[in-house]
């Protein structure tokens, strides 16, 4: 029975021990190396503590030795999360204060810094974990004593709405979910996985694990490439890689500035994408350019990574919007109204074993989310409320229509902020179009990005596209719409600016 990651790790470690598994521009892991070095990180943290299914949090940048380090915890029979080096110092203290974490461990490069973040007394470097002897005994007894619903990390969310929650993950949920992607997606051995994402971003998850499920090789792409289009598309020329997971603004960049012009991918055959809806028109950009299978992900953090596929098998316009499918194996969704009943459009719900065991030390947000399935009246089941509006087409499709709160209401009207951002997107001129509302001022206001269409030109062509209660009370255009660290717009950091005087 397999009921830990580590299992699939240790499988392909003892068929293939000599083949890469994780590797960056300048270095390289095999199997059989990394194996060997997280099972002496592990010895060494459960000799240190004596203890698990307790909180390690990892202080170190995207790395190799960030992933040694993950796995070493998981070896110590605990559970890991991941702080980005970069957070700001509140988002720190946040998060160490809600988790109470037995150890943290950081490399030298960042140890002054997370020194000033909390009192925690138990902070091991890195380093020296890495350097003694492997205990098998003692890692074959914790083995025997976990079991499948035992916490693999507990992931943060971006904050955006207030305080980071802490989404607890169980090794049932991450293997459940990557055995479906993998069957859905054919991942094998001779995968070779372009990582963009952060490992504190839930997308990650698809890139790692499928890796360590199938024996194939992950390639941790620099984040300075995203920068630099055509160097990006080079690097994974010269990397051979074959199967990319990005969020969309990544792959905008590289439409939107033409590098598919100067380089093309030559090895590229799988092009997945999730975390923000996808432009149709960069979409086709890549499409005209990069013959591979593209498909459009969607799930929240809560389900694991993902509940539903779109696998492209037709063509778009661009004022169309990107299914996102069917729900993925051994996952079920329920499109509920506000009578939670059965219905084409509503609020989508996901029940199944893709599903997190809740928010981390607190009760009240994991029962306000994690529901009793309304539809059964029968015997306790939980179904998440992911929050998210869709809606059925004709194709029997689920389309992502927006976020319950992006639906506002504006001059007695309901309006759907998406919509007002698809129109605008689908204007030739237009690289992004973003839309918030000021519910104090009553105002929606729109941020684009263009280099040749001005204000007044574009209000022009909405007045022909929108019905005029959607038409945005306010045009901002921007040089730069901003990220957030996981490469998803931040809506929060617009409104905040908007509501500022900053705009």
């Amino acid at each position: 029975m397999v009921k830990n990651v580590l299992q699939y790790l240790e499988l392909n470690e003892k068929e293939n021990p000599d083949k890469i598994l994780f590797s960056e521009e300048d270095k390289n892991i095999t199997y059989k190396d990394f194996v060997y070095n997280a099972k002496t990180i592990g010895s060494n943290i459960n000799r240190k503590l004596n203890m698990t299914n307790k909180s390690i949090v990892i202080f170190m940048e995207k790395s190799i030795e960030c992933l040694v380090a993950m796995m070493g915890t998981v070896y110590s029979g605990n559970f890991y999360t991941i702080i980005d080096t970069k957070s700001p110092r509140e988002r720190i203290k946040n998060i160490c204060d809600k988790l109470e974490p037995e150890m943290i461990i950081v490399d030298r490069k960042n140890h002054e810094k997370i020194k000033g973040y909390t009192e925690l007394k138990n902070t091991q470097l890195y380093e020296e974990l890495k350097i003694g002897k492997i205990e098998k005994e003692r890692l074959n007894q914790i083995r025997r004593t976990m079991i499948d619903t035992d916490l693999i990390y507990v992931l943060f969310t971006s904050g955006s709405t207030g305080k980071p929650k802490g989404i607890a993950v169980s090794h049932r949920s991450v293997i459940s979910y990557i055995s479906s992607v993998v069957e859905i997606f054919n991942f094998d051995k001779n995968t070779v996985f372009g990582n963009q994402t952060p490992f504190y971003f839930s997308m990650s998850v698809l890139d790692i694990f499928s890796t360590i499920m199938v024996g194939a090789s992950l390639n941790i792409i620099p984040k300075r490439y995203f920068s630099f289009p055509i160097r990006l598309l080079e690097y994974l020329n010269k990397y051979k890689i074959n199967t990319i997971y990005w969020v969309p603004s990544a792959l905008c960049i590289v439409a939107n500035l033409k590098a598919l012009d100067e380089v093309k991918p030559k090895t590229l055959t799988k092009i997945l994408f999730a975390g923000e809806i996808m432009p149709v028109k960069q979409l086709n950009e890549w499409r005209k350019n990069v013959k591979a299978l593209y498909a459009n992900l969607y799930g929240p953090t809560e389900v694991t990574d993902i509940c539903t596929y779109y696998i492209l098998d037709r063509e778009f316009k661009e004022n169309e919007s990107i299914p996102i499918g069917k729900a993925c194996d051994n996952c079920n969704v329920l499109i509920l109204n506000n009578d939670g009943d059965l219905s084409t459009k509503g609020e989508l719900c996901v029940r199944g074993s893709f599903l997190a065991s809740g928010y981390y030390k607190d009760k009240e947000k994991t029962k306000k989310a994690f529901v009793q399935n309304p539809l059964n009246k029968n015997y306790p089941e939980k179904i998440y409320k992911t929050g998210d509006i869709v809606k059925i087409n004709e194709n029997g499709e689920i389309i992502y229509m927006c976020r319950k709160d992006f639906q506002i209401k504006h001059m007695g009207y309901r309006i759907e902020l998406g919509e007002i951002e698809k129109n605008v997107n689908a204007i030739k001129e237009i690289l992004l179009g973003i839309c918030v509302y000021d519910e104090i001022k009553s105002k929606i206001i729109l941020f684009y990005q263009s280099q040749q269409l001005e204000k007044h030109e574009l209000y022009k062509k909405l007045k022909e596209k929108l019905l005029p209660y959607m038409i945005p009370n306010e045009i901002i255009k921007l040089e730069n719409i901003p990220y957030n660290q996981n490469g998803k717009v931040d809506r929060k950091l617009l409104k905040n600016n908007f509501m500022e005087g900053v705009y």
